[in-house]
């Protein structure tokens, strides 16, 4: 990698994944939707566009000519209000970007689309694998999907990695995300917190383990044309997670549900196989989730 796009600059994994990539000495080049703040890495060319805007997205790619695409522009919270923002993001601009690369002529090694395990849904066959038929519940899983299939269509023009992140973590991320949010209380010592659904069980992965596996994915040519599971392979309940909190942090908290955070279509249960992954990259250097949550408790 000499030029890297990285879409999605201001988010929470391009805070990870940029500076690992200016330690490389890559020219980064970001894109952030004009009019939104957030921050903005060293060495980091940052440009504000919308893309959801196709004609200023190709002439920025025709003018970077990036080696490389890493695409994490998109909502990424599920219970986002605005439905269309959903669509928007998640499935035109991404459209949007496989079509500037290939109006462009441009050339990359590997275009990395990050989306979703929430493609998966409500199966009850346990773990779950890249082969597992999707059965999206929300919005926001179809959203994933639909980006998928559209980059089904450039697979012969393009060389595309699709990645399926299972949830993952870390400092910075925003207190909308639940693991954020019980952090949050525990650092300020708050007696109670309100929460949603507690029945769910999901894998849990660290933000900086999930940039990892990203930066060896797109190191592998065998990986372009390939979907892989990012996940640590491992279901925890979010009582646990609070439990884990608490012991961590030596304070307890009173748990209530607030009934406007239940979600009917919630996901109860989501945790992935990432043989394939390890298949392709090796052992995975994934933080187990006690570390991670002491790393975010004492930041």
């Amino acid at each position: 990698m000499k030029r890297v796009l990285v879409t999605g600059a201001h988010g929470f994994t391009a805070r990870y994944l940029v500076p690992r990539l200016v330690e490389r000495r890559v020219e980064v080049h970001g894109t952030a939707r004009p009019g939104v703040a957030g921050p903005s890495p060293d060495n980091l060319h940052l440009h504000d566009v919308d893309l959801t805007d196709l004609h200023t997205l190709t002439r920025l790619v025709e003018r970077v000519q990036p080696d490389t695409v890493i695409h994490l522009a998109g909502i990424s919270f599920v219970a986002h209000s605005n439905i269309r923002d959903i669509y928007d993001s998640n499935l035109v601009g991404s459209r949007n970007l496989l079509q500037a690369l290939t109006d462009a002529k441009v050339q990359p090694g590997a275009v990395l689309l990050a989306s979703s395990a929430n493609v998966y849904g409500n199966q009850r066959q346990g773990i779950l694998r890249e082969d597992t038929p999707p059965q999206p519940v929300n919005d926001y899983g179809i959203s994933k999907l639909a980006m998928e299939y559209v980059a089904q269509l450039f697979m012969d023009r393009l060389p595309i990695i699709v990645t399926r992140p299972f949830n993952y973590t870390g400092v910075g991320q925003s207190t909308d995300f639940v693991i954020p949010k019980i952090i949050d209380h525990v650092r300020r010592r708050e007696a109670t917190i309100q929460l949603g659904n507690l029945d769910v069980e999901r894998d849990f992965s660290d933000v900086r383990g999930v940039v990892d596996c990203y930066l060896r994915l797109l190191a592998l040519p065998a990986a372009i044309g390939q979907t892989y599971n990012v996940c640590s392979g491992k279901g925890r309940t979010l009582n646990e997670v609070i439990e884990l909190a608490q012991r961590l942090s030596g304070h307890s908290l009173q748990i209530e549900t607030d009934p406007a955070l239940v979600r009917g279509n919630e996901v109860k249960t989501l945790y992935g196989d990432n043989e394939r992954l390890v298949a392709a990259i090796g052992d995975l250097e994934m933080p187990q989730l006690e570390t991670t949550l002491k790393w975010m408790i004492e930041a």
